[in-house]
């Protein structure tokens, strides 16, 4: 940028001051090219969805992000303009640093720079010329860390790069260069927690890589399902094709060097154990992902696997650390190295945020009783008490509740014209499963007639549905559309095009509703999937509601008075190999009340012939602060307003501030007002931003952009103003007519017509004196058109 040279430092704007003063004291010690990265952005910015609009928020970048090595960032720079103190970006830029996991900090606004030591929590003020080099922090950190030659060696082996592929985000960075460090130094069990969605078989892979690179050369990747290992060796691992297998036998091979297997055909039977036909010393390392699913529990047939293998380095990967009396990774792996939470994914704007629509049913709030001797179908005399939503479809079946959850859904995608959006619906059992797909069928036959695979089933029992996965997967392919299961898909399916989950079961486990909507938060802007919508007849959303839900997970145990467990964290599913059957962990410690499932036999009644009808209904939002939104969204535009602007009077002074409105109405997009849904909603399409304002949040009555141009017309503005320089005027009010306030401030407007008629944009500013009596002129017009507010 080409600065007047008799202009005072004071007076030069902060991209000024970057390019003058920060970047040449930094590139005195750093290479450029290799070391320095200016305006380093690390978040895509919260997508923000109201209605259907959707917008993006504001990404955050670092000035400066400086490396040791390419794949370890060591120090960032915060810049200030001048008018500002040397410390005004510090606090700025130690939150980035916390996010980005780096240990030095700098502030500076061109006259010196103010150094934040991370790991020792102290402050120093240093010039321009003394900025130090990157050997020179290196040197402090390794000596701040101790860390040896050795471990060095480790630390600074590069991540595996193609030209073309894909480089780490910056969370995943972090999770690889901390696992990498801990293990040089000697820690043997290591978990990482990451959402659903954010890369955790990428970022194994780029640690396994690192790790293989630097001597370990076998590896043992442990899963419990096909498709997973499928997915795994096909697209993350696909670089290591040439030395890994996968085990589909019992006899292994160990001319490979990384191995894939399934968690209970490895292990499998008393006697007939086939890892054993390797050393307990073979593997030095092996990675088990989705470790909350029963791998470190006390009694699993599984944890002999690792107990056999526990000289290898063991990485335990999951979205939902279990701890409970049976399972606790925490006690196993110990306490994570790195957490990346559902949250953290979607405010930075990795991850899809989603919208809930709640749906009451009245049986569900009312109950249901039986009148006397009632039998059900299957001539099987009815227990008579009152059944309520936890019995439903579990120990009593009630046909209309599954036909009207059918039918609601699919009346909603054809309200949103969306009847291609895949679609799952978890029910309580395969049973259940089988009776909504029926339903599902009934409900949207016409599709049905055009492919019978519009709807399918897809349940660990059935063969025909399995088959099913890969399509419903594969986000070209179309069919399946709308999917029905129980618990197969709870876990491991990538499928980046869900776009609604129905829940219709009861769940208590945290855990397994977090696994059950990380199946729709994987953004895919390229199918138009920037969202999605959980559906939930069974009011399991007042999980997002715990304080945990989110947290980090804590090693919890809760017995009676006798010492006897009294609550179990709920089980999961896996597919066994041998059966293809779904093996359900127990769900619940049953009480010594309970005899019929201490006898293990469950009755389950089935009814038809009740009415049965939706009571209420409502749609609440993901918020900036993570929270879902119970008000209208004209209530929360006007609280949000409010809280920045108290009074219309202090509205109006900041919007007639010239070029201000851009970044006003940025502002409220990152609170979550959306002006373009709020206008389809008022069914106004020719409001002025101001007038939708001022209408949600002082109740103003709004005019139209003609009637503010007559009124502009009505008063002596225009009249100061002759020759061409009027006729500017009056074709800037034609076009905030036709486009808007942004145009008419928009320097760039000079360059179109009717103003290229007129003359270039600099003999279009003489007309006014020069460049600032232009902007003058433009800010007297912007005040005239808002002078006036709608009573």
């Amino acid at each position: 940028m080409a600065v007047d040279k008799l202009m005072t430092k004071s007076e030069m704007t902060e991209a000024d001051i970057r390019d003058l003063y920060i970047t040449p004291a930094i590139e005195k010690k750093w290479d450029k090219f290799q070391q320095i990265k200016r305006e380093y952005y690390f978040t895509d910015g919260q997508v923000i969805v109201r209605g259907n609009t959707v917008a993006r928020g504001k990404r955050k970048f670092a000035d400066y992000l400086l490396y040791y090595k390419p794949n370890l960032p060591i120090a960032i720079v915060e810049a200030k303009d001048n008018n500002h103190n040397v410390g005004d970006g510090m606090q700025q830029a130690i939150e980035y640093a916390l996010a980005l996991d780096v240990p030095f900090v700098y502030s500076s606004n061109g006259d010196a720079f103010l150094e934040h030591d991370m790991k020792k929590g102290t402050e120093r003020e240093i010039s321009m010329d003394d900025f130090p080099s990157p050997e020179d922090l290196w040197k402090r950190y390794k000596e701040d860390n101790n860390i040896t030659k050795e471990q060095e060696q480790v630390i600074t082996i590069p991540y595996h790069f193609e030209t073309g592929s894909k480089t780490p985000r910056y969370y995943q960075r972090v999770a690889i260069n901390r696992t990498i460090e801990a293990i040089s130094k000697g820690q043997k069990r290591i978990l990482l927690v990451m959402a659903t969605g954010t890369g955790k078989t990428y970022t194994a892979f780029q640690i396994v890589h690192r790790l293989w690179k630097s001597g370990y050369k076998k590896v043992l990747y442990l899963a419990d399902r096909n498709i997973l290992i499928d997915q795994t060796m096909g697209q993350d691992f696909r670089p290591f094709e040439k030395v890994m297998t996968k085990v589909e036998s019992k006899k292994l091979d160990s001319s490979y060097e990384i191995f894939f297997a399934l968690y209970h055909q490895l292990a499998g039977d008393e006697n007939d154990e086939p890892f054993r036909q390797f050393t307990p010393d073979y593997f030095d390392i092996v990675v088990v992902d989705e470790c909350h699913r029963g791998s470190a529990k006390d009694d699993s047939r599984w944890r002999k696997i690792l107990e056999y293998f526990d000289n290898a380095i063991q990485i335990g990967m999951t979205a939902t650390p279990k701890e409970t009396k049976e399972v606790s990774n925490i006690t196993y792996f110990g306490d994570p190295v790195y957490t990346y939470s559902l949250k953290q994914g979607i405010d930075d704007g990795f991850l899809a945020p989603y919208k809930v629509r709640r749906v009451n049913i009245d049986v569900d709030l009312e109950g249901w009783r039986p009148y006397k001797d009632q039998k059900d179908l299957n001539d099987e005399l009815i227990e008579d008490r009152e059944y309520n939503v936890k019995d439903f479809d579990k120990n009593l079946i009630i046909d209309e509740r599954t036909q009207l959850v059918a039918h609601r859904v699919s009346e909603l995608l054809k309200k949103e014209n969306d009847r291609f959006a895949k679609t799952i619906f978890f029910c309580v059992d395969i049973e259940h499963a089988e009776r909504m797909r029926q339903a599902l069928v009934n409900e949207n036959s016409d599709l049905v007639a055009e492919n019978p695979k519009y709807v399918m089933r897809i349940t660990g029992d059935n063969q025909e549905g399995k088959n099913q996965l890969d399509y419903f997967i594969d986000a070209e392919s179309k069919y399946p559309v709308l999917v029905t299961t129980s618990m197969l898909m709870t876990t491991g399916v990538d499928c980046k095009t869900v776009k609604y989950i129905v829940i219709d079961k009861n769940i208590e486990s945290t855990s397994e509703f977090k696994q059950i909507i990380g199946r729709g938060t994987r953004l895919q802007e390229r199918y138009g999937k920037m969202f999605f919508t959980i559906i939930d007849f069974r009011n399991v959303s007042r999980i997002f509601a715990d304080p945990e839900f989110d947290g980090k997970p804590v090693v919890s145990e809760e017995y009676n008075k006798d010492g006897e467990l009294i609550s179990v964290d709920a089980g999961y599913t896996f597919e066994d190999e041998n059966t293809k059957q779904e093996v359900h962990e127990p769900e619940y410690l049953y009480g010594k009340d309970d005899s019929s499932q201490l006898s293990g036999k469950r009755v389950k009644y089935h009814v038809n012939n009740v009415n049965v009808q939706v009571l209420s209904e409502r749609v609440q939002y993901y918020d900036k602060d993570g929270k879902l939104i119970t008000e209208s969204l004209t209530d929360y535009t006007k609280k949000n307003i409010l809280g920045e602007y108290a009074s219309l009077d202090e509205f109006l002074k900041a919007w007639t501030v010239y070029g201000k409105k851009a970044a006003i109405i940025d502002e409220l997009k990152d609170k979550g007002v959306l002006l373009e849904e709020l206008r389809n909603i008022s069914g106004n399409n020719d409001m002025d931003d101001f007038d939708l304002i001022c209408h949600l949040a002082y109740d103003a009555k709004p005019l139209t952009k003609q009637e503010r141009i007559n009124n502009v017309k009505k008063t002596d503005y225009l009249n100061r103003y002759q020759g061409l320089a009027r006729d500017v005027l009056d074709a800037l009010l034609e076009k905030y007519m036709n486009d808007g306030i942004d145009q008419l401030e928009d320097p760039a407007v000079l360059t179109l017509d009717p103003f290229r008629e007129i003359g270039s944009p600099t003999k279009i500013a003489s007309l006014f004196g020069g460049r600032e009596g232009y902007i003058n002129a433009v800010q007297g017009l912007v005040s005239q058109i808002y002078q006036q507010v709608g009573a």
